[in-house]
């Protein structure tokens, strides 16, 4: 059994930043897969950026260029650097982890008002 934990999520005006964490523990296997989702209301969730034990991030589209995902593979810790917040970054952020299979955090709210 993998948790995750996360913080950092709250309210935020547009052009701001914010940096979300998420500690992992439990049985994780050396090679695995980080990253983070969002789902805003009325929408599916929708990958943010992943980062892998070893290889190139992913980013979505809409986050390039404002976003940076980095980790602590020492630590199992998973960041979400986020600048340039616009109101439609608005959602619930979910850690996840592949690690043998999915395991997701209980997410954490941003709210980036106009």
């Amino acid at each position: 059994q993998v948790q995750l934990v996360e913080s950092g999520g709250g309210l935020v005006q547009a052009g701001g930043s914010l940096r979300l964490s998420c500690a992992a523990s439990g049985t994780i296997a050396r090679l695995n897969n980080m990253g983070w989702f969002r789902q805003a209301p009325g929408k599916q969730r929708e990958l943010v950026a992943t980062i892998p034990t070893h290889g190139s991030t992913n980013y979505a589209d809409s986050v390039k260029g404002r976003f940076t995902i980095s980790r602590d593979t020492a630590k199992n810790t998973v960041y979400l650097q986020m600048n340039s917040l616009k109101p439609e970054d608005t959602a619930v952020y979910y850690c996840w982890i592949l690690t043998g299979r999915h395991y997701w955090g209980q997410g954490t709210q941003v709210t980036v008002s106009s």
